[in-house]
């Protein structure tokens, strides 16, 4: 299991990497001094595990966070690795799996390991996502709170859109007059895996193959009724993966 750490400070890093090798399952794959080395070295490696420093050379550990969001297209487990508790909201807010203050205390990176490991094996994220979109026959039964739920047609579907300001992903589909919110608990992971039509196409975006007509100005046109759609921007990182599957149909 590949882990990467991302610190300023050389001897901070050196004093985490020696301390996750007592884990026997941690690789530590790489690691980096700024933010644009940083991603650059998650993109590589697709780490499972990312300790991030807050406080970097050239961006926020939030900046990094966000641009993880916008240029990424898979899951890893954040831990945000700093001496500040002032971070904490902020970083939980924006995907943080834990919190470990500096200086190291063993015991606590023990608990944030143990706790890294059970989530991993379980599937236990997956599990709470997955529960609330329910599959049945081409159709899907989208809880959008405790109690109430939209039935939705699987092929009505155009675009799934991920609002960063409610931090929940919408569905726009044909016989909606507004897009749909769906509970915070739904990842794009469980969105993907609903059909094979569905292709992320950017951070925030993710489209229903079988009704993109072009790509044109790097935005997504639809065809009817989704022809007014005009704000689906492709994403470099995700540009090459769409041309691949428009290809394979």
């Amino acid at each position: 299991m590949n882990a990467i750490i991302v610190d300023d400070t050389q001897a901070a890093i050196d004093n985490l990497a020696a301390k996750l090798g007592r884990y026997e399952d941690v690789t530590l794959a790489a690691t980096a001094t700024n933010g644009e080395d940083g991603i650059a070295q998650v993109m590589k490696y697709k780490p499972e595990l990312l300790f991030l420093d807050m406080e970097l050379p050239d961006m926020t550990g939030i900046q990094f966070l966000e641009r993880l969001k916008e240029d990424t297209d898979f899951w890893c487990y954040v831990v945000i690795y700093t001496a500040y508790s002032d971070y904490m909201l902020p970083a939980f807010r924006n995907r943080a799996f834990d919190f470990l203050l500096k200086p190291i205390d063993e015991a606590e990176l023990d608990t944030i390991m143990t706790r890294f490991f059970a989530d991993r094996k379980s599937g236990a994220s997956r599990r709470r996502q997955d529960d609330a979109v329910k599959r049945n026959g081409g159709k899907l039964l989208f809880y959008t709170n405790a109690v109430d739920f939209r039935l939705v047609r699987t092929r009505d579907i155009c675009v799934f859109h991920y609002d960063h300001g409610a931090r929940v992903w919408t569905v726009i589909a044909a016989g909606c007059d507004r897009p749909l919110r769906l509970k915070r608990s739904v990842s794009k992971d469980v969105l993907l895996g609903i059909d094979d039509s569905f292709v992320q196409v950017g951070q925030k975006f993710i489209i229903n193959i079988n009704y993109l007509l072009e790509v044109r100005d790097n935005i997504c046109r639809f065809y009817p009724p989704f022809d007014k759609i005009d704000y689906v921007k492709v994403g470099r990182f995700f540009r090459r993966k769409l041309i691949n599957r428009y290809n394979s149909l």
